[in-house]
């Protein structure tokens, strides 16, 4: 996360959603992408939980 927060242009950090995840893991991965100036996440693949 270190070298794309550095990299120009950013890239874009995919997190993929899983039904299974605890949730602490991916607030620590979106606060550290914050606190590394990262503008560009996107959550790719979360149509399948859409009812």
């Amino acid at each position: 996360l270190s070298a794309a927060g550095k990299s120009e242009p950013q890239p874009e950090l995919h997190i993929k959603p899983n039904k299974d995840a605890s949730y602490a893991p991916v607030a620590m991965v979106l606060a550290e992408s914050q606190r590394l100036g990262l503008t560009k996440l996107g959550i790719v693949g979360s149509e399948q939980f859409v009812q």
